[in-house]
C-alpha cells in the first residue's frame, strides 16, 4: 500500500489526470488531496467529477480549502462571496455550464459541504492551510485551517507528528529542498494554476512513506489567469 498527497488544483484537471496517471494508484493506496480542487483554472467540474469517478475504484479522500469553501458560499449568496477576478468567475460558471452560481446543481453543493477540515493519519496531521497554534484547541478555528499563512507550529498540539498543507504557492525548487531534508512541516502546493511564472506551474505529489516526490507540469494552459505577484 502507497499513501499519497497533493493539494491546490485549482480547475486544472489535465494536469491531475496526468500527475494520478504517473503515481499508478493501486486499489489498495490512499490518495489525500488537500483543498482547494476548484475556482481559477480553466474545469472546476472538471475536476470534480474526475474525483467523484476516482472515489469509485480507489481510496481518494478530500479536504476542504478556502476556494472550495468560497463555492459552496457563492452557491448560496451569489458572486459576492468569491474573491476570484471577473474573468476568474466567469472560468467557474462555464465549467458547471450554469448562469448564476447559485445554480451549481446540488451534487456539487453536497460533495463541498462533506468536505472535512483536516485529516490526522498516525503520523502525519493533513490540512489545506494549516492552524492558529495559538489557541487553546486548534481543531476548533475552521477559518485558519482554510486561510492562515504567518504561524508558528507547536508540535506538542499536534503530537510531534509531520504537518502536510498547501494553500501558499511555493517555488518548486523550495518544495524539492524542503522534501529532501525531510522538514517536519511540508507544503505541497507548487502554484499549478499560475502557468504564468515561471516559479510556479506545477502539481506535485508526495509519496508519505518514502518521501517520493512526483511533477506534473501545467498542460491546462492556456487559459486566462492573473499571475501570482
Amino acid at each position: 500500500m502507497a499513501r499519497y498527497a497533493l493539494t491546490d488544483i485549482h480547475g486544472c484537471i489535465r494536469t491531475l489526470k496526468a500527475l494520478v496517471q504517473q503515481l499508478g494508484l493501486q486499489k489498495t493506496d490512499e490518495l489525500y488531496i488537500l483543498g482547494d480542487l476548484v475556482n481559477k483554472g480553466p474545469d472546476s467540474k472538471g475536476v470534480i467529477d474526475f474525483i467523484l469517478d476516482l472515489q469509485q475504484h480507489h481510496q481518494v479522500r478530500c479536504l476542504r480549502g478556502n476556494h472550495d469553501q468560497m463555492l459552496l458560499k457563492a452557491a448560496k449568496k451569489g458572486e459576492k462571496a468569491l474573491s476570484l477576478t471577473a474573468t476568474e468567475k466567469k472560468l467557474v460558471l462555464q465549467s458547471f455550464g450554469i448562469e448564476s452560481f447559485e445554480d451549481l446543481p446540488k451534487k456539487y453543493k453536497s460533495f463541498l459541504k462533506q468536505l472535512p477540515y483536516y485529516f490526522e493519519l498516525p503520523d502525519y496531521f493533513l490540512v489545506h492551510a494549516s492552524f492558529d497554534f495559538t489557541q487553546a484547541d486548534i481543531f476548533q478555528n475552521k477559518k485558519a485551517m482554510l486561510n492562515i499563512r504567518d504561524y508558528k507550529v507547536a508540535w506538542g498540539k499536534i503530537n510531534n507528528k509531520r504537518l502536510l498543507h498547501g494553500h501558499t504557492p511555493t517555488a518548486l525548487h523550495s518544495i524539492k529542498k524542503n522534501v529532501c531534508h525531510r522538514d517536519a512541516r511540508l507544503n505541497l502546493d507548487a502554484g499549478c494554476v499560475y502557468y504564468r511564472n515561471a516559479s510556479f506551474g506545477n502539481l506535485v505529489a508526495l509519496n508519505l512513506d518514502t518521501q517520493q516526490l512526483y511533477v506534473q507540469p501545467n498542460i491546462d494552459r492556456p487559459y486566462p489567469v492573473a499571475r501570482k505577484s
